[in-house]
């Protein structure tokens, strides 16, 4: 017998684009559309309760506009009695109800997930077209022609030739300003009056479809960490669209200027908090660029800010999209310093007397959300300089953060903040003192520790586990042209000295565990 249902398109969670390349040539009398809210996404990494609402009010509210353009919709709650709790059972009931001749997907952002439904298309001899994910400037495939025969795969490179691809702050062959990067431009702190008049963040209400989330979530996953009492994360396109407008008129002035900076108790600052709705697909990064671009050939905002901020989404985001789809799935097993450490179990709770530690993980587990300095020189360095292993800090970036999809959040987090792939993305390991952290913020101010102090009752942990990590690496650095400063000035330490901080640091560990 033919089926009645010539495609049944798979839209994730993390693709709610009316224009995906999924929906190109969907025809409402053959075709039906699938989604599903399954406990699997929630729970093969522990996560926390403010990722889980955003991903489902988000589905839900795509499906009502496409419920709205009369799209048929094949749609699972998650409080559906009969649903199964994974991707693979829920797609497999689907199809032996509806008999598709042929499944559409565009393709995931999660290696797991994609093996999943491919499994599924199989056991049902069913055809899989999956189609790339039109949202990106670029393909994999590009990237992946970018870095055939590179031993190192930098950003800058690829950055520019996107630049020039798509004329992206370019005048003529030039880049506008005379030179690609202006990073050493925005590099400042707040000083000790810390910062001044920052707009409030762009937050929405919870709708009736949100509140009803926020319920089931509160009560199915009432173990999970985290807070839902201050969500207000954009869920729909209109939403979205709004905190972009809204970023760009009064934040992106000053995004380039304070985008290192962290001030104790402010959450929000100048960054733009558009990551989440950029990774759901509810916003487009040609036209988030295009807005930042605007401002500044209006002159509304400096160069080196709009660069700075493109350079974030043109740059780093395709950048990292690259390195995971190139690499899987080994990638996700590289361990190049052989960290062996656990994460402490105050990651999930945030009782812990390191000031700055404090403040980002209780600002994570209240919002599901921490900027890219915070989670770069703040946990990320911290986990690195205990020695955690990277596949376990890779697990919590991904549990907690509202913006966290594997693609994005995994080649950060074992890449670029723990080094684990060995150089492959970052061109050393970034790794400082606690005066870096004194320099950037107010938060070694109210902290009984002293950055200045790696020994002693005081000592910052950043300073001692700094000296240790170089202590316990020294062989493997050496070839760093990058670390040749840092190890000038481990050098100067003498025999007795390494042997007191590899001691405080051996101390410190044994009472994170």
């Amino acid at each position: 017998m033919a089926s009645k249902v010539r495609h049944l398109v798979i839209v994730l969670g993390d693709q709610l684009d009316a224009q995906s390349s999924a929906l190109q040539g969907f025809d409402p009398a053959q075709d039906v559309v699938w989604m599903a809210e399954v406990a699997e996404e929630s729970t093969h990494v522990w996560s926390a309760k403010q990722r889980i609402a955003v991903f489902l009010s988000a589905m839900r509210h795509f499906a009502q506009e496409l419920h709205a353009q009369c799209l048929p919709l094949r749609y699972t709650r998650l409080d559906d009695a009969d649903n199964t709790g994974t991707l693979q059972q829920e797609l497999s009931k689907a199809i032996t109800q509806l008999q598709p001749a042929a499944l559409i997907l565009t393709a995931p952002g999660d290696w797991r997930v994609l093996q999943n439904l491919r499994a599924v298309a199989e056991q049902h001899h069913l055809p899989l077209d999956l189609r790339d994910d039109t949202h990106f400037f670029s393909t994999v495939r590009e990237f992946a022609a970018h870095a055939k025969g590179r031993k190192q795969l930098r950003l800058e490179y690829w950055y520019r030739e996107l630049r020039h691809k798509h004329g992206i702050l370019m005048e003529g062959k030039d880049p506008v300003g005379g030179q690609w990067n202006f990073d050493a431009d925005n590099r400042e702190s707040f000083g000790k009056a810390g910062p001044q008049n920052v707009p409030p963040p762009t937050r929405f209400a919870p709708d009736a479809i949100t509140q009803e989330v926020i319920a089931l979530v509160n009560a199915r996953f009432a173990s999970h960490p985290g807070s839902l009492a201050s969500f207000g994360w954009p869920v729909t396109r209109p939403q979205a669209l709004q905190a972009l407008q809204m970023f760009v008129a009064q934040r992106l002035p000053l995004f380039g200027q304070y985008e290192d900076a962290m001030w104790s108790g402010e959450a929000w600052l100048y960054h733009s908090h558009l990551s989440c709705a950029l990774n759901l697909k509810l916003l487009n990064p040609r036209e988030v660029v295009q807005a930042a671009e605007d401002a500044y050939r209006a002159g509304h905002a400096p160069l080196a800010a709009v660069e700075g901020f493109i350079r974030q989404i043109l740059g780093w985001r395709e950048y990292v999209r690259g390195i995971y789809w190139t690499q899987m799935p080994g990638y996700l097993e590289r361990n190049a310093l052989d960290a062996p450490a656990e994460l402490p179990a105050w990651y999930w709770t945030g009782d812990t007397d390191m000031a700055c530690l404090k403040d980002a993980i209780d600002q994570t587990l209240e919002r599901g959300y921490a900027h890219h300095i915070q989670r770069l020189m703040v946990t990320g360095l911290y986990a690195l300089l205990l020695g955690v292993k990277p596949q376990a800090v890779h697990a919590w970036y991904l549990s907690v953060y509202v913006d966290a999809v594997e693609w994005v959040e995994l080649p950060n987090t074992l890449g670029m903040s723990q080094f684990g792939d060995g150089g492959l993305m970052a061109s050393k390991p970034y790794v400082a003192s606690g005066k870096y952290i004194q320099r950037m913020s107010n938060h070694c101010k109210g902290c009984q520790y002293d950055p200045a102090q790696s020994t002693g009752a005081q000592a910052c942990p950043y300073t001692t586990l700094y000296w240790d990590f170089l202590i316990r690496h020294e062989a493997l650095l050496k070839g760093n042209q990058r670390m040749a400063m840092q190890l000038k000035n481990l050098a100067r330490l003498d025999g007795p000295a390494r042997e007191a901080i590899s001691a405080q640091a051996d101390e410190h560990r044994r009472a994170q565990f």
